[in-house]
């Protein structure tokens, strides 16, 4: 095995990862992703025990157990190159002997689950229930920097989707990922948790306004994408939301061999132009019904 040099693995002083300033032992199997750093402070309120709590920039990390399952809860700020970092180090905390910097022989397979927030594209996907991302549309392009990404990139949909839309060229070429069918099955298989998600397809996008086709100052370059991602379908499979990580998360956790899951309170609905009242509350609901799932 090659030896990862030091301006490819980027450590601290302390041999921790450059971004998460943390160690192989601090991290634990079960990762919950949120995008706010503020959220990882109430993921963790949840926990029967909290065994560190370590920060850098917006990078915070609680490992603590819940019900006796070890998880760490970290915050990845928002957008997919942030994901970039967080996915690779996460991967490299489990993956990769420090302080010899070369991949370990055995390879360690990470549940990771992002909790977010989102907005529908469908008026009947109403505020405040909760969204399972079966698929993932990348708007990011970040994907199309690694080798090997074709192997899980759904192509058919892709070509559809472009085709539908009348993609412009001058955008990065959108890819389409799956969500772990392990994870999803997880989330599913019970009749009571099937009741309390909808399944869907999630657009990541690079941006929050113009990205999303919001309009303040600047108009979109295409103020009618919306209407064509609502009118979109490809089988049984409809677009219903966008946030902007989950694509990048079920790429590069495909590439490496993990397990990855979106699930997303529904805040606001594009469609209906309304804005969930309660959202604070559900997201507490939607953390504890993730957090029972994951030490079933």
């Amino acid at each position: 095995m090659n030896t990862i040099p030091e301006t490819e693995l980027v450590l601290n002083t302390d041999g921790s990862v450059y971004h998460l300033n943390l160690m192989p032992g601090d991290l634990a199997p079960n990762i919950i992703l949120a995008g706010d750093p503020g959220r990882v402070e109430i993921i963790s309120s949840f926990f029967d025990t909290i065994e560190l709590k370590k920060q850098k920039r917006e990078f915070i990390t609680h490992t603590g157990t819940f019900k006796g399952t070890r998880i760490s809860a970290i915050s990845s700020g928002i957008g997919t190159d942030n994901i970039d970092i967080v996915i690779n180090e996460l991967d490299a905390l489990a993956n990769i002997d420090l302080a010899a910097r070369k991949a370990r022989k055995e390879h360690t397979r990470l549940n990771i689950i992002r909790i977010g927030t989102s907005g529908s594209l469908q008026k009947d996907i109403p505020v405040d229930t909760f969204l399972l991302s079966e698929m993932a549309i990348g708007f990011d392009g970040l994907l199309n920097f690694y080798s090997g990404a074709d192997e899980v990139f759904d192509h058919g949909f892709e070509e559809a989707f472009k085709e539908h839309v009348g993609w412009n060229n001058r955008l990065a070429a959108p890819y389409v990922v799956r969500a772990s069918e392990r994870l999803f099955q997880k989330f599913t298989r019970d009749a009571a948790n099937r009741e309390k998600f909808i399944p869907g397809v999630t657009i990541s996008a690079p941006g929050f306004y113009g990205p999303q086709g919001r309009e303040l100052r600047l108009k979109p370059a295409d103020p009618g994408l919306n209407d064509k991602i609502e009118r979109f379908r490809y089988g049984r499979h409809k677009i219903t939301n966008y946030e902007m990580e989950c694509s990048a998360i079920y790429g590069l956790s495909g590439l490496l061999g993990h397990d990855a899951l979106t699930v997303c309170a529904i805040i606001g609905n594009r469609a209906t132009k309304t804005y969930s009242a309660r959202h604070e509350e559900a997201i507490s609901d939607l953390i504890g019904t993730v957090l029972d799932i994951i030490a079933e």
